[in-house]
């Protein structure tokens, strides 16, 4: 089906540059970027500001919706490939040369936070073929609305590994915290986790990154709300 959103004419922009957000306040990425060390917001382009414009219209079908929100966990996924740990080597061509490359180390794995998360499992599945994905679930206590650990499943040398936490949306970042605390409950050090996210809020930025200094964080947007409706609408749900 054939999406009628037009490319947005932003021009040249960057991930250093104030982006502005719905209301009269504007959030200064550099500014969080620069307090949190282990912050990357995506440098922005006309594609991927299209893609979360895209995600974010209420007027964009089921089926758009999974194609642009697919396209956008691959730009994502192949960011955070960046931050693995890779070695030069050395290979042999067809026709005989030896060519100076460079080939991750291997020891990584993928964990989603369900349900969401795992409409990124696909992308990183993509990039990364024979890469084990854990799962966690985590809901709201009815009772106390806090957030609690219902299943977790991860490979069984997690602690050994480095760590891919996917989940499409960061806003208040309490159910993420809980995700990390049973990482870490499984024998994995906090700089070996890499929380890979689309939508971002500053709040889920600053709680994130203040109670795990060490985390890797990485998105496309730091704006002041997230997709909420990402799970139900990919997953057909709502």
């Amino acid at each position: 089906m054939e999406h009628h959103h037009q490319p947005l004419s932003l021009g040249s922009s960057s991930s250093s540059s104030v982006a502005s957000v719905g209301s009269s306040v504007d959030i200064d990425v550099n500014e969080l970027t620069e307090t949190f060390k282990s912050l990357k917001v995506m440098e922005s382009n006309d594609q991927i500001r299209e893609l979360q414009t895209i995600l974010r219209d209420q007027l964009t079908s089921r089926n758009d919706f999974v194609f642009y929100a697919d396209r956008l966990i691959r730009l994502v996924i192949e960011e955070a490939l960046n931050w693995l740990p890779s070695e030069e080597c050395t290979v042999t061509t067809p026709t005989g040369y030896e060519y100076q490359g460079q080939m991750f180390i291997r020891g990584n794995c993928g964990v989603s936070v369900m349900r969401s998360g795992e409409a990124m499992e696909r992308g990183l599945r993509e990039c990364c073929r024979s890469i084990r994905i854990g799962k966690i679930l985590i809901r709201h206590d009815p009772v106390t609305n806090e957030p609690k650990l219902y299943y977790a499943k991860f490979p069984s040398d997690v602690d050994k590994m480095n760590v891919l936490l996917l989940s499409p949306n960061l806003e208040t970042g309490r159910t993420v915290s809980k995700a990390i605390m049973s990482l870490r409950e499984h024998g994995v050090r906090i700089e070996k986790i890499i929380l890979v996210t689309l939508f971002a809020t500053p709040q889920g930025v600053k709680s994130l990154s203040t109670a795990f200094p060490n985390l890797k964080l990485l998105t496309s947007e730091v704006y002041s709300n997230c997709v909420n409706h990402f799970g139900k609408t990919y997953f057909g749900t709502d």
